[in-house]
């Protein structure tokens, strides 16, 4: 949800599934992917699953936001992402870790709650579990160099925002 500032989200109060609510976001954007299928359709097509099948558990507001902030703010995701990458595409990287950094830059970038190392730290583990034994380092070598740059582009659109009189979204 909004917070006041454009494009910046803040959950009501962090909660202790942070770390589900992040693989779950990760399984719905390789899901999405791996279909072909966009990804608010995929967050559309499993809440509405939820709420008309009580076996299914419904999505936690964080993997909410992520999922849907990741679409929003998609290509701008994937040039970050991809002008970090060294003698690799976007498209070469394994899906399940492209899927892992859109949540992390995603969080860098936009989630006002979620401090920037743990963030990285998220995503690192993440990698640990769902992907090679390679990624991980690798995750945090892109990563740490996107934490770089974070504040410029922080800075920048809210230069933006104030110089085009935008405020809240």
């Amino acid at each position: 949800m909004p917070d006041g500032k454009e494009g910046r989200h803040r959950t009501s109060r962090p909660f202790k599934g942070r770390h589900q609510a992040r693989k779950r976001a990760v399984d719905l954007l390789f899901e999405a992917e791996a279909r072909g299928i966009s990804l608010s359709a995929m967050v559309d097509e499993r809440s509405a699953l939820a709420e008309s099948n009580s076996d299914v558990s419904p999505l936690l507001p964080y993997t909410a936001a992520v999922a849907h902030g990741v679409a929003e703010h998609a290509a701008h995701i994937d040039e970050l992402i991809t002008s970090h990458l060294q003698a690799w595409t976007l498209d070469r990287l394994p899906a399940v870790d492209r899927a892992i950094l859109r949540v992390a830059v995603w969080e860098l970038l936009y989630a006002d709650d979620v401090p920037e190392p743990v963030a990285v730290d998220e995503a690192v583990e993440l990698a640990k579990e769902l992907s090679t034994d390679d990624s991980p380092g690798f995750v945090n070598g892109v990563l740490g160099q996107v934490m770089l740059v974070t504040p410029q582009i922080r800075a920048a659109a809210q230069a933006v925002r104030g110089a085009t009189g935008g405020g809240g979204s």
